[in-house]
């Protein structure tokens, strides 16, 4: 992949939009990174940006609204055979019509898992 050309910034604002809109790694080679030593960063720095977050952590105008996504056509989703053959057995197992709808079911029933813990950490972010 080619690497761009980083553009000049007249302003903070400006750079961060920038940012916002684009993807690092198309400017940056990062398989080339080394770790940063700042001897000169203040020791304070990490402690005063830790009690920023725990005091945002529980203001809701503090966070983004969330993002809804909706998607109207259906996504395919590539599995291995083994898995799908799997599936496909627990899916009868369940009485379901299709594997499809049974997995539907397993990956709508994970993510709302993964979203509840996602929700719990936030709230304890607070604490």
């Amino acid at each position: 992949m080619k690497i761009k050309p980083i553009p000049t910034f007249t302003s903070e604002e400006e750079e961060r939009e920038f940012w916002s809109d684009h993807d690092a790694t198309d400017f940056i080679d990062f398989s080339e990174a080394k770790q940063a030593l700042m001897p000169n960063l203040r020791p304070t720095l990490k402690e005063e940006i830790d009690k920023i977050v725990v005091a945002q952590a529980n203001d809701d105008s503090a966070w983004e609204k969330p993002i809804h996504v909706r998607r109207k056509k259906s996504a395919s989703l590539s599995i291995p055979a083994e898995l799908a053959a799997r599936a496909a057995f627990l899916a009868r197992l369940h009485r379901h019509t299709s594997t499809e709808q049974w997995l539907t079911s397993i990956i709508q029933e994970r993510v709302e898992l993964e979203e509840a813990a996602f929700a719990r950490v936030k709230r304890e972010l607070t604490t």
